[in-house]
């Protein structure tokens, strides 16, 4: 019993606890819910309401009445210094043009120091305390995103002017980009501020063209944050952070959408851009438009023209925006700003300042870089490596193409020395763009890093053809010494053959859409090579810069990109088509003298704008020039000049003067289209068949050609030694055979002319007669003859003719070789007969088509159409398929003569 009373007595003592914890939690609760009445009804109100004071009346309560009392005193007393605080934070956050009054700085410029982290736009105040500043982040910090009241557009732009003004007066010039762009307004967005857009400072985009806009932006948030975390930042700003200097301008982008609806595409694109701005120090600032953005973002929506509530200082507070700027003062600091940033990027620059202070300093074992131009002061650099191997220029006539190429050119020659750097230089159009950096008549000098300048060769695509011939021969050879070498690049090749002589070779062809201009042999030996030397070139340094006025018309690469995917280095004049991506419009809007480069094969994030200083006014580049060849013309030759606008002469031509008694006599016929300066000749041994014929009725090349034959045999044989049988059938050559037969015979060699009744009975003669002093048949319109040649005497068993062909079948084996001009090939072949083309084992075709060239050609297909100054040259015994000529200038030809 004991026991049982013992626990009755402890278990009354639990229930009484727990009855005495259920009444204290009970009152508790409704303390808590007394203060919450309170609290929603405010401390100040609720003595108004009955509720609120009955349950204050209970005893039980008084405690919440005197807490709630303490409370407010508290509440009352933080208030007093609150305003305080906030003037205090903003004075440290807001400091100079960010948060003091406009008179103290507008119209000042900035001296670059660190962006604040608030910016002020009006004040607010509390029941019982003074105003304080209401400021907002911006640049690294936030988004704004602007909710207008009705008729309030004017109080938008003078918020928006405000913060912009502040900004960009707290910055050093240039430091900030401004983007403005507004759906319904084609100009006179923030007026005041259009000062600022004669530099990059402040840019402005059509309504229509949003797209611009946000592809630039995005392209600017690629490119940063590659660069950034490239390099191990996760920001632009922890960047800056780090290394002290601003590397990337900030860049503020307001867009006005005035409450219009956009495309859902255009809206994805914004919040992507909004979401990555950030980290690139780009902030938008965006008034009514239709969407949430990405990232941080703060909002200030009017009430009225001159009252808004914002995210920083909750729904209790109205904001009082601080007073428009005068509009006078707003455009006259704009204009400061505007002409500082121009002074600091040291105005229009010079040809000059992209020279290095010392000529010749730099390798190129790695890469190939130079400064082109400027942007705001800082040079822009062409890069040509291993990254980017190869580059494409577009610009239409009167661009500036020209003009960009001296610039690289010269910036190129003036860095590296020539044992570094060689260059390759053709033009097809009708001009002499590159003319000026070889020898002339006025100008001695030249450039020596050229090895091969071509000039007005529109017409001659098989010199382009040979341009990549030799291109794709030094790619094997290089190509082949590496794999001896063991190394797999330029850079290896060099470190490990420091001996060899390996140079990067830079070629450049302008207008090189003409090099595909036909339908034939030569578009598709070119299309083939230059495919191959784009894929492969980059590794053995052999690099291509491809310019053209219009990049759309080449149907030679229509389906084969290989040659364009490799051209990832673009540059784009102004108003260029389809040298940038698709989508990259940024050349249409690119100043005069200015051009787009790109690294990036063209797509928009890629750009670069660079003004172009003038490189190919009178005497800017030959001063440059005459300094190079200063330094170096004494170790290197002069380059080989293809003009093709002139014949060369025979007397200046090395092949020529090199010429001595031999065995073997070369018949000099014209000079090769090569890169080589080099001449086409017949070799006149005693094998069957060492005869030319010139074939076609232009007088003045087929005079040309047999003259250079005739003259370069005459230095081949010794005085005496050679006989020369000459017959000229055509009037109008008469004087010209004439002087060639005076030269001959000025020579000390036997020369003989033969009328037209002479000719057939020497042909008897030389048929017969066994093997004698060597002889060289030159005839001049052997069809003329033919009518008197097929005519049999009485009691003569062959005619002329076949004393003709017989002489062209047997002549060589016995010493005697024929040079015959034929106006037709018909009347060749009247003359040949039924025996075939093999007694004329070599031919030079004028103005013939190729179509009448095959038999004479081994049964191929012959690819010819005539040109003025060209001729076809094919040798059965050298040539797998003909090959264009130059004929020689004969110093005293006149026209037809």
């Amino acid at each position: 019993m004991a026991a049982l009373n013992e626990m009755r007595h402890q278990v009354g003592l639990v229930l009484g606890a727990a009855t005495a914890s259920r009444q204290a939690a009970e009152l508790q609760l409704a303390k808590l819910e007394l203060e919450q009445l309170v609290v929603r009804a405010g401390i100040d109100r609720s003595t108004a309401d009955e509720e609120v004071m009955a349950r204050l009346g209970d005893p039980a309560m008084a405690d919440v009445s005197t807490w709630l009392n303490t409370v407010r005193g508290q509440f009352y007393a933080e208030v007093a210094t609150m305003p305080g605080q906030l003037r205090e934070l903003v004075g440290k956050t807001a400091q100079g043009p960010a948060g003091r009054p406009p008179g103290e700085w507008l119209g000042r410029v900035g001296i670059g120091a660190a962006p604040a982290e608030l910016w002020r736009i009006g004040s607010a105040s509390v029941p019982g305390s003074d105003a304080f500043d209401v400021a907002v982040p911006l640049l690294d910090e936030s988004h704004l995103a602007i909710t207008s009241a009705p008729k309030t557009r004017a109080s938008v732009d003078a918020l928006i002017e405000g913060l912009l003004m502040r900004v960009l007066s707290s910055v050093e010039p240039g430091a900030v980009r401004v983007h403005l762009w507004d759906v319904g307004q084609l100009t006179a967005v923030l007026p005041n501020l259009y000062p600022l857009s004669r530099t990059s400072a402040l840019t402005t985009y059509d309504p229509t063209r949003l797209t611009d806009l946000l592809d630039e932006l995005a392209g600017h948030i690629r490119r940063i944050h590659a660069t950034t975390m490239q390099a191990g930042y996760t920001s632009l700003r922890r960047m800056r952070e780090i290394l002290g200097k601003r590397g990337e301008p900030w860049r503020i982008a307001v867009l006005y959408g005035n409450g219009d609806t956009w495309s859902p595409e255009a809206l994805r694109e914004l919040k992507r851009v909004a979401t990555g701005a950030h980290a690139a120090g780009i902030s938008l600032i965006a008034v009514d438009l239709p969407t949430v953005l990405g990232g941080s973002v703060e909002n200030i929506r009017l009430l009225d023209d001159r009252h808004a509530m914002t995210s920083m200082t909750g729904g209790d507070l109205v904001v009082e925006l601080d007073q428009p700027m005068p509009a006078g003062q707003v455009s006259g600091a704009a204009a400061k700003i505007a002409e500082a940033l121009i002074a600091k990027q040291g105005g229009p620059r010079a040809f000059a300042d992209l020279l290095p202070t010392e000529l010749g300093m730099a390798g190129s074992a790695h890469e190939l870089r130079a400064p082109v131009g400027f942007y705001e002061g800082d040079p822009v650099e062409v890069v040509i490596g291993d990254a980017s191997p190869h580059a494409l220029i577009g610009g239409p006539s009167g661009s500036g193409k020209t003009n960009f190429l001296y610039a690289l050119l010269g910036s190129l020659a003036a860095r590296y020395p020539p044992n570094e750097l060689a260059l390759y230089l053709l033009d097809f159009k009708e001009g002499v763009s590159f003319a000026g950096l070889a020898p002339g008549r006025k100008d001695a000098t030249w450039l020596p890093h050229a090895r091969l300048i071509g000039v007005n060769v529109n017409t001659d695509r098989e010199f382009g053809l040979a341009l990549l011939r030799f291109l794709a021969d030094e790619l094997r050879r290089r190509s082949t010494a590496a794999k001896e070498h063991e190394v797999t690049n330029l850079a290896g090749l060099r470190q490990e053959d420091p001996d060899g002589h390996w140079p990067r070779i830079v070629a450049v062809v302008d207008e090189f859409q003409y090099l595909f201009a036909g339908r034939d042999s030569v578009t598709n030996q070119a299309t083939a090579l230059l495919e191959d030397i784009a894929r492969r070139g980059r590794a053995q340094g052999i690099h291509l810069i491809l310019a053209s006025q219009d990049v759309a018309g080449i149907e030679a690469f229509w389906g084969k990109p290989a040659v364009f995917e490799q051209c990832t280095l673009r540059i784009a004049m102004p108003k260029a088509r389809r040298v940038l991506a698709e989508a990259n419009q940024a050349a249409v809007a690119a100043p005069r003298w200015h051009a787009v480069l790109n690294h990036d094969s063209g797509v928009t994030h890629g750009n670069q704008l660079a003004h172009v200083p003038d490189a190919s006014a009178k005497d800017v580049f030959a001063t440059l020039q005459r300094r190079l060849w200063d330094r170096y013309a004494d170790e290197h030759q002069r380059p080989r000049l293809f003009d093709g606008a002139h014949s060369p002469v025979l007397e200046q031509v090395p092949a020529f003067n090199e010429l001595t008694v031999r065995q073997r006599p070369v018949a000099l016929l014209g000079q090769s289209i090569d890169v080589a300066e080099a001449a086409c000749g017949v070799e006149l041994s005693a094998a069957p068949g060492r005869n030319l014929a010139v074939l076609g009725s232009a007088a003045a090349e087929a005079l040309s050609i047999m003259d250079a034959a005739a003259r370069s045999l005459s230095r081949q044989y010794a005085k005496g030694e050679v006989e020369f049988l000459v017959t000229c059938l055509v009037d109008r050559c008469a004087p010209a055979v004439g002087r060639l037969v005076d030269g001959l015979t000025a020579d000390g060699h036997q020369v003989h002319t033969l009328a037209l009744d002479e000719l057939g009975p020497r042909l008897t003669e030389l048929a017969a007669d066994p093997a004698g002093v060597p002889k060289v048949l030159l005839l001049y319109g052997v069809d003329a003859a033919l009518p008197t040649l097929e005519a049999k005497k009485p009691g003569e068993l062959k005619s002329g003719l076949d004393q003709l062909r017989m002489v062209l079948k047997q002549g060589p084996a016995k010493g005697v070789h024929t040079l015959g001009w034929w106006r037709s090939t018909a009347r060749l072949k009247d003359t040949l007969g039924f025996a075939g083309t093999d007694d004329i084992g070599a031919w030079a075709a004028l103005d013939v088509q190729g179509s009448e060239l095959s038999s004479f050609a081994a049964g191929q297909v012959v690819h010819w159409s005539p040109r003025p100054g060209r001729a076809l040259f094919f040798d059965r015994s050298t040539h797998s398929a003909p090959e264009v000529i130059i004929p020689f200038l004969r110093p005293d030809r006149e026209q037809g003569s």
